[in-house]
């Protein structure tokens, strides 16, 4: 598995390759915005580890870039107590984030989790869930609207495949949290709301009239099919 792994940081940068090629990873690496973005086009890889301080363009809009064009997971490395990072970087379609200082243990721990969730087979052939002009095919791993494929990060898609497989039961942040996120650490319910927004936008006619993803006041959200 390929992974772009981009920080301005050398030494860090360093030992990040290091680390990463001891687990077995290929690893390419950049120190700036446009070098990733161009390693992105030439090597596809398949998940990028993004810092947020990057020169000539941050991070943030760095990973925006790149969800237009793919649904690659994104880990974003962010500054301790950064809580605005970590909420803009889920808002703008990262899968996960890991806080300036961390453990390479914890960071390769967070790559395989990720990587486990958006290769994750189905369980059955011929899994096509369904709502209105909403479809989530599960063995292809893609969502149209009507003929429109729809770009999902691997998140955005466990996501809206749980609450599809369970229409009109509500679910509370700490629960979707638990059964979508599970084993990952450190994640926050607002993790949830971000993730039910960025669906909202991508699926619905009006987001602020949602057809599909409910909010119920004071409890969750719930999928109406």
């Amino acid at each position: 598995m390929k992974v772009l792994v981009v920080d301005d940081e050398q030494p860090l940068l360093d030992a990040l390759q290091y680390a990463l090629q001891r687990e077995g990873f290929e690893v390419v690496t950049a120190t700036d915005s446009e070098d990733a973005l161009r390693l992105f086009h030439e090597q596809n890889p398949d998940l990028v580890v993004l810092d947020v301080m990057l020169p000539t363009r941050s991070g943030f809009e760095v990973c925006q870039i790149l969800r237009k064009r793919s649904n690659v997971p994104i880990i974003m490395l962010t500054a301790k107590g950064a809580e605005t990072d970590r909420v803009v970087g889920l808002e703008i379609g990262a899968d996960d984030y890991v806080t300036k200082p961390f453990s390479m243990r914890e960071l390769i721990a967070r790559i395989k989790s990720v990587m486990r969730r958006a290769k994750t087979p189905a369980s059955a052939a011929g899994n096509v869930l369904k709502a209105g002009e909403l479809s989530l095919d599960v063995d292809r791993h893609e969502a149209r609207l009507g003929d429109t494929p729809l770009l999902l990060s691997p998140k955005e898609f466990d996501l809206l495949r749980f609450l599809m497989e369970h229409p009109g039961q509500v679910f509370s942040r700490q629960t979707l949290l638990d059964r979508v996120w599970g084993e990952e650490k450190y994640i926050e319910e607002r993790t949830v709301d971000v993730h039910i927004h960025w669906l909202r936008e991508k699926i619905e006619s009006d987001p602020r009239k949602p057809k599909y993803l409910l909010t119920v006041r004071g409890v969750g959200y719930k999928f109406r099919g």
